[in-house]
């Protein structure tokens, strides 16, 4: 996953200054779909946070890694949020209101202009015990072809192949050359809670991605390793891999990654990654944000190199 979008700059916050029992409706956190004039809606996530007085928070935009809120106010009822100061362009801002106990809706303003629409529902809390047993693990990619899965996104530069028992993103890195974006892929079916093994060889300069639910992101690959949670294994822009791992590219490698609720475990070649950490909300690139329900396998292939994937089982709870 590449970053890029929203940039803050801190010398423009708004006064954040607020009554508590006027921001009280707004905190939290927050699944949002945003509805432009023209295109498909797309999500976002917002939390929000009240200390001494004071709100701060943070807004998973589009794409790209979290980013922290300028600032936000309560004024007559709406809650203005700074996203991003004037600068190569207008001032981006939310304006919202919460018209309904758990519910928000408003409008993107840049400058004066409005934008796309917002509804936001409060995010669920997911808390849910480990299950006592697991199912038998069942094959979700069967070598042979993409049965059970289906390209999304660019799906005119569809370049997924099942090649050798392998289940291959065939869209190799040329220098020079801007890579145009190729199809990402998921699965046809949608999980809930899971166990899931899955083996990776990405190339050195690869990037890829294992979506969770279509929602949470595991970075496959690299970014280049100016951000640590934006390098191979981490929970994306939320937790790193553990100090000084090695990438590993060029080479397969495992992860076994343990799903129940909002709460992740995951192992790398046997080695503990994250024990049993709280992704607080879809990451960029999700799917949607209705993360209260199942969701697909999702493996982005809209970067660049020659990723390849096998031996893809799963497991659920047994009921």
């Amino acid at each position: 996953m590449k970053k890029f979008f929203l940039i803050a700059v801190a010398a423009a916050a708004l006064p954040c200054t607020v009554a508590a029992q006027d921001a009280k409706p707004f905190l939290g956190r927050w699944n949002f779909t945003v509805t432009p004039a023209t295109g498909k809606p797309y999500p976002q996530w917002m939390e929000l946070l009240e200390k001494d007085g004071k709100l701060a928070g943070r807004v998973q935009p589009r794409g790209g890694g979290w980013r922290p809120i300028l600032g936000a106010k309560v004024e007559s009822g709406k809650l203005i949020v700074a996203l991003s100061a004037a600068g190569k362009g207008p001032a981006l801002n939310w304006e919202l209101t919460a018209p309904a106990t758990d519910r928000l809706s408003g409008v993107e303003k840049r400058g004066d202009t409005d934008g796309p629409l917002l509804a936001g529902v409060r995010a669920p809390k997911l808390d849910r015990p480990m299950p006592k047993s697991w199912s038998k693990p069942q094959a979700i990619f069967n070598g042979k072809d993409l049965t059970g899965w289906e390209p999304i996104g660019n799906v005119q530069n569809n370049k997924w192949i099942a090649r050798d028992g392998e289940l291959v993103n065939d869209n190799p890195e040329v220098p020079g050359v801007k890579n145009p974006g190729a199809a990402n892929l998921k699965t046809t079916a949608k999980f809930q809670d899971f166990k899931l093994h899955i083996e990776v060889n990405c190339p050195p300069t690869g990037n890829s991605g294992i979506y969770l639910r279509g929602r949470y992101e595991i970075q496959i690959g690299t970014e280049g390793g100016r951000l640590p949670d934006h390098e191979m294994g981490a929970v994306y822009s939320h937790y790193p891999p553990p100090a000084n791992a090695e990438l590993g590219l060029g080479k397969w490698t495992s992860f076994d990654i343990t799903f129940v609720g909002r709460h992740v475990t995951v192992l790398r070649d046997g080695k503990v990654y994250h024990d049993n950490v709280e992704i607080p909300g879809p990451t960029g690139g999700a799917l949607d944000s209705n993360e209260a329900e199942p969701g697909p396998f999702f493996l982005q292939g809209d970067h660049h190199g020659i990723i390849r994937y096998r031996n893809i089982t799963v497991s659920v709870p047994k009921k």
